[in-house]
């Protein structure tokens, strides 16, 4: 199985940092909120960067962001969005689908650093339900860090 690098020091990232203002200056709870997309990728060191912030938002901190943010829309589900820092930190409501629990996902996210981040095996699930090129080599790497057993579950979370 693959080892992924050592946690990188996540307050280096200038997204991380820009969300960190963005929890400061709108009162965030960060239990109402799970980062998703290729967030977790980086949080575990199975990427170098990331080009955006993709960030699943509950009750007060949906409603906070939603007041605050540039007003968006999901370009895979259509959904509202509030968007940030030039439409590179992307708050959502829920996650690409009806098929996806917000609250779910952010009750089971794995604190990293202090931040909520998503499991690994559900990054998968998500990357392998989209299969767009730029997933691919993230697909690669999260199946030799994400162990089968976990893989399944993630799946059957999902409904597969």
């Amino acid at each position: 199985m693959h080892k992924p690098a050592p946690f990188p020091a996540l307050s280096e990232n200038r997204l991380i940092r820009r969300l960190a203002m963005l929890v400061a200056e709108l009162d965030l709870d960060v239990r109402d909120l799970v980062i998703f997309g290729s967030g977790p990728l980086l949080a575990h060191g199975l990427r170098c960067g990331i080009h955006d912030l993709d960030v699943v938002a509950r009750g007060p901190a949906w409603q906070r962001v939603r007041e605050h943010g540039c007003p968006g829309t999901g370009s895979i589900n259509g959904a509202p969005m509030a968007l940030f820092w030039n439409g590179l930190i992307q708050f959502s409501r829920g996650w690409i689908s009806a098929d996806w629990d917000a609250d779910d996902l952010i009750d089971r996210a794995e604190s990293i650093q202090g931040w909520p981040f998503a499991g690994l095996a559900d990054v998968l699930a998500y990357k392998q339900v989209l299969r767009r090129p730029k997933d691919y080599p993230d697909i690669a790497a999260l199946r030799q860090a994400v162990p089968r057993p976990a893989r399944r579950a993630a799946a059957a979370a999902q409904g597969r």
